[in-house]
C-alpha cells in the first residue's frame, strides 16, 4: 500500500484527469441496481478529491457525465442527477473550508433546471477560491463531449472572425484554446481511466495529446486515495520528452 510520502512533491502533476468507469459493472457483480453502483462511486469522488487536495492538486478533472450518457435509460439518468444535486450540496461547506473552486466543462444547459441552479450556486459561492494561495481547482465534465466541444469552440471563433474581431490570419493553438471549456486551465499531466477499458470516450480530446495514460481494472467504487497515490508514483517513473529525445533532456 502506497502512502503520500513515496512521492516526490516537486513532481505531482499539475493537473489530473480522471474518467470514472465500472459503477455499473461494479453493481452488477453484487446483484445491485446499477444506481447503487454510482451511487458507491460518489463517495469515491469524494474520497478522491479530499487526496487531491492534500497532495497540493491545482486541477482536479473528474468525468462526471459524457454528452452520451443522456442515451441511458430515463431512470437512471434522474438518478445520475439526483446524486450529482446531493453531492453539490453536501459538498459546498467541504470546498469553502479546503480552498476548493468548482468548475464546469460542458453542456450545462441541457442540465435539469434544479440541478443546474444548484451547480451555477456552488461554482459562484467557491470563485473566491480561486484566487486563494494553495488552492484547488475541481473542474466537473457534465453533459460534456470533446468532438461538441471543439465544434463549439470553433464555432465562436468563426463568429468573432466574421464580425472582425481577428483574422484567419490570427488563428494559433493559444487562441483556440482559449476558447475551450478549460480556458486558463493547464492541459492535463495525467489521464487516470478505471474499469480496464483502453479508449478515450469522447474526452478532452484538444486537451489531452501529451498526457500520460494510466488504465487500471480497478472499478471507480473500488478506486481508494492509495490506488490513486499508487496511479501517481506511476507517473513520477515516466520521462516526459514532449517530442524531445532522452539526451536532449538530461542536457537540460
Amino acid at each position: 500500500m502506497h502512502e503520500k510520502s513515496v512521492l516526490d512533491p516537486d513532481r505531482i502533476p499539475r493537473h489530473v484527469a480522471i474518467i470514472m468507469d465500472g459503477n455499473g459493472r461494479w453493481a452488477k457483480q453484487r446483484s445491485l441496481p446499477r444506481i447503487m453502483g454510482h451511487k458507491a462511486g460518489t463517495e469515491t469522488v469524494k474520497n478522491i478529491v479530499r487526496t487531491a487536495r492534500e497532495l497540493n492538486l491545482e486541477v482536479l478533472t473528474l468525468y462526471a457525465f459524457s454528452t452520451e450518457n443522456w442515451k441511458r435509460p430515463s431512470l437512471e439518468v434522474q438518478g445520475l442527477m439526483t446524486l450529482l444535486k446531493s453531492y453539490l450540496k453536501s459538498q459546498l461547506q467541504d470546498m469553502l473550508e479546503n480552498n476548493i473552486s468548482l468548475r464546469c466543462s460542458g453542456e450545462i444547459e441541457k442540465l435539469p433546471a434544479d440541478v443546474r441552479k444548484i451547480l451555477l450556486e456552488v461554482i459562484q459561492e467557491t470563485a473566491g477560491n480561486a484566487e486563494e494561495d494553495q488552492s484547488m481547482i475541481l473542474n466537473l465534465a457534465l453533459s460534456y463531449g470533446g468532438r461538441s466541444e471543439i465544434v463549439r469552440a470553433a464555432r465562436i471563433m468563426a463568429e468573432k472572425c466574421l464580425s472582425g474581431r481577428f483574422g484567419p490570419e490570427d488563428f494559433s493553438e493559444n487562441l483556440f484554446a482559449s476558447h475551450l471549456y478549460t480556458a486558463g486551465l493547464p492541459d492535463p499531466d495525467l489521464l487516470i481511466r478505471t474499469g480496464g477499458e483502453s479508449r478515450l470516450s469522447n474526452f478532452l480530446l484538444w486537451q489531452l495529446s501529451y498526457a500520460e495514460l494510466y488504465i487500471t481494472e480497478t472499478m471507480w467504487p473500488d478506486f481508494s486515495p492509495e490506488r490513486f497515490i499508487e496511479a501517481l508514483v506511476d507517473f513520477q517513473s515516466r520521462e516526459r520528452r514532449f517530442g524531445r529525445t532522452s539526451e536532449q533532456l538530461q542536457a537540460e
